[in-house]
């Protein structure tokens, strides 16, 4: 029986209300307008009214009141089963819709994230995923952050993970994962820079920047606030890039950590803490609202909480 409080009553099968038809269900199970109405949390009064309509929907009395109480009509008789099976069919495809099923769908899921969060999180959701989901494709896209909101709520992604100031807006939700910091980077052997950077050596070496498009820039903020100026030999569009820039010059970088631990890992790079102290930042995941009660979109944004959140 479907429960007629998960029904809007606007909602209706060709002409006639479903609710009507949740009514003439429980009517004919029942064979009593009280007992009918009790199961479906009506007055009297409204069940009346509702069978008032029902027959004049189908121009017949439908039920009719004799000495052992309401009894079906020829006509209601033949629409019993076709009703149950309107009702079954929208209970179990419409409003009890199966939960999702992990390990059986097959499903892509698109985040948005910076090139080098490819490499900081997309290996371990492929991990998890090939015993937790096996079917599922990860795709990532890098979209600068004034645009992101637009593929959320377009559809054309499901989450967007990394540092996005701009989603922090009406009809978006968000969830902190991971507090991030900044180290600097040099190859493992560089003849100049030993087990810690100081500010003079910060200063005297050459730099290797990156600056992707759209994106915020959180240490060169900082930087031009404190009016540090440090000598740019290299301005990279990617971080992707960084990595071999880093490893096989005597460049030095100032990365988010997690990007650092990253570097080191595959790489002879060493991470070291910068002789400043700049501000720290948040990662979260965003996503829009049109995808909060997607059974999928809600695994996803579990299973992203679960791997990553400190």
């Amino acid at each position: 029986m479907i429960d007629i409080h998960k029904m809007d009553i606007a909602v209706s099968a060709g002409k006639t209300d479903l609710n009507l038809l949740t009514v003439f269900a429980a009517l004919a199970e029942h064979r009593n307008v009280t007992q009918a109405g009790i199961s479906l949390g009506l007055s009297q009064p409204a069940m009346s009214a509702a069978l008032a309509k029902l027959r004049a929907q189908f121009n017949d009395p439908l039920f009719v009141r004799t000495g052992r109480g309401m009894r079906p009509t020829p006509r209601a008789e033949q629409l019993a089963e076709p009703v149950q099976r309107v009702l079954r069919a929208v209970s179990s495809e419409i409003l009890n819709a199966p939960a999702f099923d992990a390990s059986r769908a097959v499903r892509t899921f698109t985040i948005i994230t910076p090139d080098i969060g490819e490499a900081v999180f997309l290996p371990k959701l492929l991990r998890h995923g090939a015993s937790a989901a096996p079917n599922v494709t990860w795709r990532t896209v890098s979209i600068p952050s004034p645009h992101a909101a637009g593929a959320l709520e377009e559809g054309m992604a499901d989450l967007a993970v990394g540092y996005f100031p701009d989603l922090a807006r009406p009809g978006f939700y968000q969830q902190r994962l991971f507090r991030n910091t900044f180290v600097c980077i040099v190859r493992a052997d560089h003849p100049r820079v030993g087990q810690a950077v100081t500010s003079a050596q910060f200063l005297r070496e050459a730099h290797a920047v990156v600056h992707p498009a759209g994106r915020t820039h959180i240490f060169d903020r900082f930087m031009e606030k404190r009016r540090i100026e440090r000598r740019i030999a290299a301005d990279l569009a990617h971080f992707t890039t960084l990595l071999t820039v880093i490893a096989t010059t005597d460049l030095i970088a100032t990365v988010p950590r997690d990007v650092g631990i990253v570097f080191t890992r595959l790489a002879g790079v060493r991470m070291l803490e910068p002789p400043m102290q700049p501000p720290p930042f948040d990662v979260r995941q965003h996503w829009h609202r049109r995808a909060h009660e997607d059974e999928g979109s809600i695994w996803l944004r579990r299973t992203v909480r679960q791997l990553f959140h400190d």
